[in-house]
């Protein structure tokens, strides 16, 4: 159905034009999936490095301790949080200084992100875990320091695991609407700063396209099956990706 109805409302301007100015037919999504890669790739550089120190902190440095134990159960906790949740929590946290009624960009960043930390972080630290001990201890006996054994043998030994483990977590946020929605709101026009004015991303295209259709319906309804498609499409790509990095990149160990 997605497909049958999706290719219908497919068209070249469909990927170059905004709806700024259209009523009825014509017009474009182009708004909506510069802003989705602009809000999911600003989400992404806030959880990786974060999700990714927190995971080499539970596994190499933390066993035993009670900060460890706390970290654990803050993204036990994070990893149930309803994603209307995590938009509320980024709405409620700009709001105490911009005010009320506030919509951008880097807001839908930062619930993104509220969700994807607890999925690359239970991610990375399976594969961190797998990495065999045999290999640190052979560094330790070379006398590496451990945050240098980290670097060179644990994390390239584990790294496609992890950048797979991101993948799909980038591809769990990506079609999130109620966190977009009162976070960076809605708009028929380009938009290509995250820090000013609000942002259009797919999964928002497509509900106000459902919901706010005009005259003719029909071109309302195309355009938001075009962009469920793409959404759907997207989605594909990277769990294809994930799995071609895990493939390519995963380490052989021989005897």
């Amino acid at each position: 159905t997605a497909i049958t109805n999706g290719v219908a409302g497919l068209s070249a301007a469909f990927f170059t034009e905004s709806m700024r100015n259209v009523v009825g037919e014509g017009g474009g999504a182009l708004h909506a999936i510069i802003g989705t890669v602009l809000v999911t790739l600003a989400a992404a550089i806030i959880s990786i490095p974060i999700g990714l120190f927190t995971a080499i902190y539970l596994v190499e440095y933390g066993a035993g301790k009670r900060l460890a134990q706390g970290i654990t159960f803050l993204v036990d906790v994070m990893t149930g949080i309803p994603s209307i949740v995590a938009g509320l929590f980024a709405y409620a946290l700009f709001a105490l200084f911009l005010g009320p009624g506030i919509r951008l960009g880097i807001m839908g960043a930062i619930a993104l992100s509220v969700l994807m930390i607890p999925v690359v972080v239970r991610s990375s630290e399976e594969m961190l875990r797998l990495v065999p001990n045999e290999l640190r201890e052979a560094a330790y006996a070379l006398g590496v320091p451990k945050w240098l054994t980290i670097v060179k043998v644990v994390l390239p030994t584990s790294i496609a695991g992890i950048t797979t483990g991101i993948m799909l977590s980038i591809a769990r946020v990506i079609g999130e609407t109620a966190p977009l929605l009162i976070t960076a709101g809605f708009t028929t026009s380009m938009n290509y700063n995250l820090f000013e004015g609000r942002m259009m991303t797919l999964p928002v295209f497509t509900y106000t396209q459902f919901m706010n259709q005009g005259i003719p319906a029909e071109a309302y309804i195309n355009r938001a099956w075009a962009a469920a498609l793409v959404l759907i499409a997207l989605v594909m790509a990277l769990n294809i990706l994930a799995r071609l990095i895990a493939r390519i990149f995963a380490p052989k160990f021989g005897r």
